[in-house]
């Protein structure tokens, strides 16, 4: 038997007991905080409605880094980093998506208030990096143009 299924094993093993004990719920483990309808909201300002906030500033504690010009739309790049004390959520919009939030992180106290990851764009837009820090909404944005077949788009 090799190593990586004896972990799984274990793991499952362990989850398992904890499930059957009542000591673990599936909402604790399996995205208990995702809703539908921020990933529904089609707008930067309805996104910030379905999380609880009203308005957001743009700051510079907010950094968000991506290519200038992306040449595949499916794998696009994008890093946000927050200076702002006791940020604890962060999120990347794209404007012209058909589902403006591409991405949301809870950020645990104590850890670098910082994400990469790729997101699918499907043309040149604008993306945004929605940070809360201290319960106030923060806002950093950068246009990423998406060619297309190597075209300009």
């Amino acid at each position: 038997m090799n190593q990586s299924r004896r972990k799984l094993m274990r793991i499952t093993s362990v989850l398992g007991a904890a499930f059957a004990a009542g000591l673990l719920k599936p909402s604790d483990v399996f995205a208990a905080e995702w809703s539908q309808k921020v990933f529904d909201a089609k707008s930067l300002e309805a996104v910030l409605k379905e999380l609880g906030g009203d308005k957001f500033v743009v700051s510079p504690d907010i950094s968000i880094t991506g290519p200038d010009i992306a040449e595949n739309g499916a794998v696009v790049p994008v890093s946000v980093a927050s200076k702002a004390p006791n940020t604890d959520f962060m999120a990347i919009l794209v404007e012209k998506n058909p589902n403006t939030l591409s991405a949301s992180f809870n950020i645990p106290p104590g850890t670098e208030p910082a994400v990469t990851t790729r997101v699918k764009m499907g043309g040149t837009s604008n993306v945004h990096a929605l940070v809360r820090a201290d319960g106030k909404w923060l806002l950093a944005s950068k246009e990423i143009k998406v060619t297309l077949g190597g075209c300009g788009g």
